[in-house]
This record gives C-alpha cells, structure tokens and sequence, in this order.
C-alpha cells in the first residue's frame, strides 16, 4: 500500500502499529487516542477483533472533573488497568499510535504500570 498522501502522523501510526503486531506475540494492544479535550484507551484482542476494556475522560463519573491534562491521563491509565485486571488481561503491548511518547501520553502509560499492567 502506497503512503502517497498520508500525513507524517498516519506514517508513524502505521509504522509503529506494524511493528506491534511483529513483536506483539499475541498480546492484547492497550490502544491510546488523545485529542485536544480528552484522551481515551482502550484493551483490543486483534486476533479476535474485540474491545476487553476501556477508559476515557469521557466516563460519566469523571467527566466534569477530568480534561485534557497530565492528571487525567494519569487517573485513566489507572481506570484502564483496573478494567484489564477485571477482564483477567495482565500483560499488554502499548500502541501509543502516532503520538510521542511524552506529556499525557507517558503519565497514561506510567499510571497503567503502577497500577499492575506489564508492558
């Protein structure tokens, strides 16, 4: 498939992606998406093409207290991992996407460790 096009953001998405999937060994993918007001994650079985959890500052619970900052990433990196241990899933492959590995990206996945995800 040609890149012809796509931004340098979707090159990495896809680059970075491709490279789970090599690497990933059957692993769930703990999936994060971030946008100006929110950051979402997500627990994805690709082999069966299923979500086993998720988490977002978008939940009612949180959603009036939460936005797009360093603690909200942080209190749904635990959320996350709290909905994986739930659904019994204790070791995942991070796929941060097209975003850097820093800010609110890295407190998700900091957060995720501390609570008891390996990845």
């Amino acid at each position: 498939m040609s890149t012809k096009g796509m931004s340098l953001f979707e090159k990495r998405r896809r680059r970075n992606r491709t490279a789970l999937r090599a690497r990933g060994s059957g692993r769930p993918r703990l999936s994060i998406h971030r946008s100006g007001r929110h950051i979402y994650a997500q627990i994805i079985d690709d082999a069966r093409g299923l979500t086993l959890a998720a988490a977002s500052t978008l939940e009612k619970d949180v959603r009036d207290t939460s936005g797009a900052n360093i603690d909200a990433a942080t209190a749904v990196g635990t959320r996350i991992a709290e909905a994986c241990k739930a659904a019994g899933v204790t070791q995942v492959v991070f796929d941060r996407g097209g975003f850097l590995f820093h800010g609110r990206v890295k407190a998700l996945a900091t957060a995720a460790r501390e609570a008891g995800l390996e990845f």
